[in-house]
């Protein structure tokens, strides 16, 4: 196990700044993950750790050893690609041991060290198959297992499960996050799924244009989003988010609920909701609308669970809220987050 410091790092194409002075640490034993949109850095980030690409500016510190112009195999990191990579004319087992068959190691280790793994993350059963004998989700499993057999201080994952049909990914996540606690290796992980970083991470980095928007536990990216951005990337469906001149409120679909449904007294931010469409799925259901108040039309969404009544048909308009202390400030400008008191929020207000 390792700590990683990524200190100052910076990566420049011909025209293009695809990393731009990110400064992090990755805790001995963590699970991080990053987080973003296609071509926000997250992949060369990695790839930079791993020493595939080489750094413009800055360093990377691996275990205590600045590692920023060692060779790949001189770092001693795993590294699990989206295709997994496997040699389709070797048996599962033959794709374990090929690492240490590459440093000369022993055949009873290899023999040992092998199973060993095979047996951590569940596919000793399959050791004499090919690869295409056995399911994406077995084919993930040898991928993490050759990787195991070679000790590293580090695993490396890119986008591991975007190959995978959805119930296979759910399952698949399951196992990732149970093998990790099982080996405790430092693991950083990439992904522009944020169901899988709410799921797999104990802490995610969410990227954007090269730069860090913000670094916290799943709880606080969703609950504290740093920006608009943030909160608009995370959650499903997303943040909603109304101007009112220089300040933006934000609230979760989820906690934006018939007033009806809320205790008498409680600290409300109210707002009037034109219905405009109502989805049912199942568990709960998806309210789109509009609310315009004082305010320019904004679209907005609420998300009802199916444990609370509401019979508001399209075209009707509904008193809508949320409790004041789940609402969320932004600057309307910049689109930072807002500490201060909101003074546009108060008991039994308007949007």
């Amino acid at each position: 196990m390792a700590q990683v410091e990524i200190r100052r790092i910076s990566k420049t194409f011909v025209g293009h700044t695809a990393v731009s002075d990110i400064d992090l640490v990755v805790n001995d034993g963590e699970f991080l993950v990053l987080l973003g949109p296609s071509g926000c850095g997250k992949s060369t980030l990695l790839r930079m750790i791993a020493g595939l690409e080489l750094p413009t500016l800055g360093d990377i510190v691996i275990g205590g050893k600045v590692a920023t112009r060692l060779q790949p195999k001189d770092r001693n990191v795993a590294m699990v690609f989206q295709n997994y990579a496997l040699y389709p004319h070797l048996t599962i087992y033959d794709n374990i041991a090929f690492p240490l068959r590459v440093q000369r190691v022993e055949k009873s280790k290899i023999d040992q060290k092998v199973r060993w793994a095979a047996n951590l993350v569940g596919i000793e059963s399959l050791l004499k198959r090919k690869p295409r004998q056995t399911s994406g989700g077995e084919r993930q499993r040898t991928a993490l297992a050759r990787s195991l057999v070679r000790d590293p201080q580090l695993f490396l994952l890119d986008e591991p499960l975007s190959n995978l049909d959805a119930k296979l990914r759910h399952s698949s996540r399951e196992e990732l996050r149970r093998f990790q606690d099982r080996v405790g290796v430092t693991s950083i992980y990439v992904t522009h799924d944020q169901v899988e970083a709410m799921g797999l991470g104990d802490r995610i980095v969410v990227m954007k244009a090269g730069k860090v928007r913000q670094v916290g536990t799943p709880k606080e990216i969703y609950g504290y989003p740093a920006d608009t951005f943030v909160a608009t990337f995370i959650g499903s469906p997303p943040m909603n988010l109304v101007e009112t001149g220089p300040v933006t409120v934000g609230f979760r679909p989820e906690l934006f609920l018939p007033r009806a449904s809320f205790e008498p007294g409680a600290e409300l931010m109210e707002a009037p909701l034109r219905i405009r469409r109502i989805e049912y799925l199942g568990g709960d259901r998806l309210i789109y609308g509009t609310v315009s108040s004082s305010l320019p039309e904004t679209e907005v969404i609420s998300r009802i669970p199916s444990s609370i009544p509401f019979d508001g048909a399209e075209g009707e308009e509904v008193a809508f809220a949320v409790l004041t202390e789940e609402v969320r400030r932004f600057d309307s400008e910049t689109g930072l987050a807002i500490t201060a008191p909101n003074t546009l929020v108060r008991r039994a207000g308007h949007v």
